[in-house]
């Protein structure tokens, strides 16, 4: 056995489980979904920021949504190219990079909620409440709530991993295709009842913060409409709620499945497999659908397209 194995500092990382004929397909894939993520939502968050048309709240939050998408991909996914053509026996990670790993990963998904209902609640206010809205949701009250959604998210997940941090470790493996909060307390032959009962409360109150308030605001938006016979006010906010909705849809699935399939444990190759999508499929679609939807984003991506050409 090699000397690396007996050091409790370092551990033997499952990662992705690829056959070798499939290795190299597998590789170019999720390099190719990489680089279009990276490039599509720092392309968003670049031309919002340039073009002073696009200064405004509704799309400035965007960007929150895209910073944390390239944060998010970036945590998993070059993990598990490096891995693909390392044996599995040899996928060896630090204790502290795992600590750091989970951190991230439970961090981008904690505020891909918070930071949703920020925009839910732009939403509201605009069309539910459009003569006040540019005295409530001012520069300053963007960066406000912005701060706060990754504020709430920070602060739950520091708990979270802490409570695993402080446990002592008596294995070494983590059957898992990264580092998540479960396999760091997997680790240890200690009670984990309090991170069990934490974590429960963790997933209750975040998704059912998110849900409830995505939920609630809605349907507002929907008596709004539903009352009011200005089609101009519909049409838009069936516009940029549309694209709103599908990227919650999109991301509460990926969540939902992941936590259904951790009752079903014959079923763990393809928990393993979700949350991977988790951190994949998102962070891809976002662009594209806030690109293609958003009237505003996808005429400047034209001129701009347009210009180059």
């Amino acid at each position: 056995m090699d000397n690396k194995t007996l050091n409790m500092d370092v551990l033997l990382l499952e990662g992705l489980k690829v056959n070798p004929q499939s290795s190299v397909p597998a590789f170019v894939l999720l390099l190719l979904i990489y680089i279009f993520i990276m490039v599509s939502n720092i392309g968003l968050a670049v031309l919002i920021f340039m073009e002073s048309s696009l200064h405004q709240p509704m799309y400035l939050l965007f960007c929150n949504m895209s910073i944390n998408d390239v944060f998010g991909a970036t945590t998993i996914i070059p993990r598990l190219l490096r891995d693909i053509f390392t044996p599995i026996t040899e996928r060896y990670i630090h204790y502290y990079e795992c600590v750091i790993q989970a951190f991230c990963a439970h961090f981008h998904a904690g505020s891909t909620h918070t930071v949703l209902m920020i925009m839910a609640f732009d939403r509201y206010v605009a069309i539910c409440n459009p003569l006040r809205y540019a005295t409530i949701m001012t520069n300053r009250m963007v960066v406000k709530l912005s701060v706060l959604a990754w504020g709430v998210a920070f602060l739950l997940v520091g708990i979270l991993v802490g409570l695993s941090v402080r446990l002592s470790r008596c294995r070494w493996t983590i059957f898992n295709p990264f580092c998540d909060n479960a396999s760091l307390f997997k680790l240890s032959c200690e009670s984990v009842l309090i991170n069990n009962i934490y974590g429960l409360g963790y997933t209750v109150v975040l998704m059912g913060s998110s849900v409830g308030s995505v939920t609630l605001t809605y349907l507002k938006i929907a008596v709004v409409c539903l009352s009011s016979k200005n089609k101009a006010l519909n049409s838009r906010a069936l516009q940029t709620c549309a694209s709103h909705l599908a990227v919650y849809i999109i991301i509460f699935v990926s969540c939902g499945v992941i936590v259904v399939f951790h009752r079903f444990p014959h079923l763990s190759d393809l928990r393993k497999l979700a949350s991977i999508l988790l951190h994949v499929v998102p962070p891809a679609m976002n662009p594209i659908i806030y690109g293609l939807q958003i009237k505003a984003i996808r005429q400047k991506m034209f001129i701009m397209f347009t210009r180059s050409t």
